[in-house]
C-alpha cells in the first residue's frame, strides 16, 4: 500500500494561475490513466492495483472529480495485490474536523479512538508504517496527523522528482534497521 500527498487545502490560497496549471496537469495525468485502460494497455497491472483518492475531493472541478470517480471504478477491486492512495484536496485538520462533523450527525455521544478512526477519510486503512518526505523538510504539514502516532519517518534532502529508486531502497533498508516499539 502506497499512500502519496498530491494537493493539499492549503495550496488552494496559492495563485490562482498557479492552481489551474496544478489542475490542467491532474487532467493530463488522470486523461493518460483512463487512456491507457480504454486502450486495453496494461490490464493484468490494472486489476492488480486499486487506485483511491482521499480529501475533499468535492472542492475540484467537476471534471476532475468525474475523472477521479473513474479512475476509482475502473481499478482493480478492493482485493487488489496493491492499493495507491491519493490525497487530494487533502489537510490533516480538515479530515479531523469532517470526521468529529460526522460523529456529531450520527449523535454519537462518547468517543473512542475507534469511533475517529471509523470516521477518518482513511477508514478501514492500516495506520502507515514509514512516511517518507522529502525536499528536505522535516515536518509533516498536516500529513495524516491522527494515523502517523506510531509512524517511523524517513527525511530526504531531495526533492520528489529527483527521489529515485535507490534513495526509495535506501529509505526501506534504514526502516528494516529501526525497532518498533508502538510506545512500549
Amino acid at each position: 500500500m502506497l499512500t502519496m500527498w498530491g494537493f493539499s487545502t492549503d495550496n488552494f490560497k496559492r495563485d490562482p494561475s498557479e492552481i489551474r496549471g496544478l489542475f490542467e496537469l491532474f487532467k493530463k495525468n488522470l486523461q493518460e490513466g483512463l487512456a491507457k485502460v480504454d486502450k486495453g494497455e496494461a490490464e493484468k497491472e490494472k486489476k492488480q492495483v486499486k487506485v483511491r483518492f482521499f480529501g475533499r475531493i468535492h472542492l475540484l472541478p467537476k471534471e476532475i472529480q468525474q475523472m477521479i470517480k473513474t479512475v476509482e471504478d475502473q481499478s482493480g477491486s478492493k482485493d487488489a495485490k496493491y492499493q495507491l492512495n491519493l490525497l487530494l484536496s487533502y489537510g490533516g485538520r480538515e479530515e479531523l474536523v469532517d470526521a468529529i462533523n460526522q460523529i456529531i450527525k450520527e449523535g454519537i455521544k462518547e468517543v473512542s479512538e475507534q469511533t475517529i478512526s471509523e470516521h477518518l477519510y482513511t477508514r478501514n486503512l492500516p495506520d502507515p508504517d514509514l512516511i517518507i518526505r522529502t525536499s528536505g523538510e522535516q515536518r509533516l504539514s498536516g500529513l495524516l496527523p491522527y494515523q502517523s502516532c506510531y509512524s517511523e519517518f524517513y527525511f530526504s534532502k531531495k526533492l520528489w522528482p529527483d527521489f529515485s529508486k535507490e534513495d526509495f531502497v535506501d529509505a526501506i533498508s534504514e526502516y528494516e534497521r529501526r525497532k518498533r516499539r508502538y510506545g512500549k
